[in-house]
């Protein structure tokens, strides 16, 4: 029997995750168990089978420089929060590693994972939220496909 993932309850503690290990990704789901072995998954608009798990990175990249890692594990959580209410009651933000094997429709990551490392805890959505927020750049916010965007038409 697979033992229960840790439970990620800080920035703080997600940031020093970080810090520690490379090939990092969320997955936004109510669980893991209906994502195929490891990874695969269909696009919900065609149906099409998918190599993997769409997913967002945590490894941080090089044009970041000195700026706050905890600044960027707040980012990441923040840009895919919408996720959790769109998706329905349930819905986490699980910390996978595995590796990359391909881009879904909307050119996010595919993923194979051979770890579960952490479940990410509400208050931890909260901290980087609030995090984001205390930044003051009001024309930035979570990638919410359904707010804001006019549809276009003819």
């Amino acid at each position: 029997m697979a033992s229960e993932p840790s439970v990620v309850t800080s920035l703080s503690e997600l940031t020093t995750l970080l810090g520690r290990r490379r090939g990092l990704f969320i997955r936004w789901s109510k669980d893991l168990n209906g994502n195929g072995e490891h990874g695969g998954s269909r696009d919900s608009l065609t149906g099409a089978e998918l190599p993997g798990l769409s997913a967002s990175p945590l490894d941080i990249e090089a044009w970041w420089g000195e700026r706050p890692v905890r600044l960027w594990a707040a980012r990441r959580l923040h840009d895919y929060s919408h996720l959790r209410r769109d998706r329905g009651p349930g819905v986490k933000a699980w910390v996978l590693h595995g590796e990359e094997v391909g881009r879904g429709p909307d050119n996010e990551p595919l993923i194979e994972y051979d770890e579960v490392v952490a479940v990410v805890d509400d208050a931890v959505m909260k901290e980087a939220s609030e995090l984001v927020d205390d930044q003051g750049c009001p024309e930035w916010g979570p990638l919410d496909r359904g707010r804001g965007a006019p549809r276009l038409t003819g």
